[in-house]
């Protein structure tokens, strides 16, 4: 599997993303999505990664800054035809060792809180991701769980 940086404009990488928003929207109700279209994934504070095998797409991920010390995993997205495969747990870790390198004290994400999303959930439970407040924009929402995790480099788990 090769990770690496990603313009957004490749049609495989546009067609995955629009199924991102399609389930987002067929499991939550329209104001509790907060999943990225192409354009605001495009933002400067927006890095975004695909994980190919050779011409397979085969997932996505990005991470947002929100501050120096905070980000926020975005888009995290496995192909339908490699679900079960661990292209998800490989982007995570990915992210978080850039996170890391970044110098983020602190990594969280937003996920939502109907069945269809209890694997990403246990996913990032692995990886010591604990429930959380709200945090940056977002507001308590019964359709959403909210999830941090203080990276290693980190001593002050307050940002």
């Amino acid at each position: 599997m090769q990770i690496k940086i990603d313009n957004l404009s490749h049609p495989k990488v546009v067609n995955l993303l629009q199924q991102h928003l399609d389930d987002m929207y067929a499991t939550s109700p329209p104001e509790s999505v907060h999943a990225l279209d192409l354009e605001k994934l495009r933002q400067p504070e927006i890095t975004f990664w695909t994980a190919w095998q050779q011409q397979d797409l085969l997932g996505c991920g990005a991470l947002k800054t929100l501050s120096v010390k905070h980000a926020e995993i975005k888009s995290m997205r496995t192909a339908r035809e490699h679900l079960r495969k661990g292209v998800a747990a490989q982007m995570l870790r990915y992210i978080i060792l850039q996170a890391q390198a970044r110098g983020f004290e602190r990594i969280s994400l937003e996920t939502g809180s109907q069945d269809f999303f209890q694997p990403a959930i246990a996913l990032y439970q692995s990886y010591n991701f604990k429930f959380c407040e709200p945090f940056a924009d977002y507001d308590d929402d019964p359709n959403s769980r909210f999830m941090t995790l203080v990276l290693e480099s980190s001593t002050d788990p307050e940002d």
